[in-house]
């Protein structure tokens, strides 16, 4: 999987807790979230010896991790910051969903494609169609594979920004 593949599911992994719990303190929440990221992968490194409740300590984080949370945050901020006007796209082309009867795992997916296409000018609005789409069908269904990119496709429909950037 790629580094920016990684990088859009935990992001989507953020949102989703967010949407879900929203916290009081986004940054010590970011930094609670790549510790627990950080703390789950250890233990997995480790094949599950640990005991309920020990505290993992963690070293600091590997270049890998630094990446992934270089390209993660910027998103997830940028997401937080427009998700109102995000989420009038979504309810514009969802016809016939009550936006909050959506899976909160494909609306946050969602968002995170439609804030690349409308604020990201370095990712071409196909990526992060298939991005999203992909995504959907990990971690969600494969119908919310097909619902995602129906309403992601007619957003980008609403686009009027080439899907490549020629220098």
């Amino acid at each position: 999987m790629g580094k920016r593949r990684e990088a859009r599911e935990r992001a989507v992994q953020f949102l989703f807790q967010h949407d879900l719990n929203p916290p009081t303190d986004l940054e010590l929440e970011l930094a609670t979230f790549w510790n627990s990221q950080r703390a789950a992968a250890i233990e997995d490194e480790k094949s599950g010896h640990a005991k309920w409740g020990e505290v993992t300590e963690l070293p600091p984080p590997t270049v890998d991790e630094a990446e992934l949370r270089l390209f993660s945050e910027p998103l997830i901020k940028g997401v937080l910051e427009h998700r109102d006007a995000i989420d009038e796209h979504i309810k514009k082309h969802a016809k016939n969903w009550d936006f909050h009867r959506i899976a909160a795992v494909d609306r946050n997916i969602m968002r995170l494609a439609i804030y690349e296409m409308l604020h990201r000018q370095d990712i071409p609005p196909v990526v992060s169609i298939n991005e999203a789409v992909d995504i959907a069908k990990k971690f969600s269904t494969e119908d919310s594979g097909k619902f995602v990119n129906g309403i992601l496709d007619k957003v980008r429909g609403e686009i009027l920004r080439p899907a490549r950037n020629v220098k």
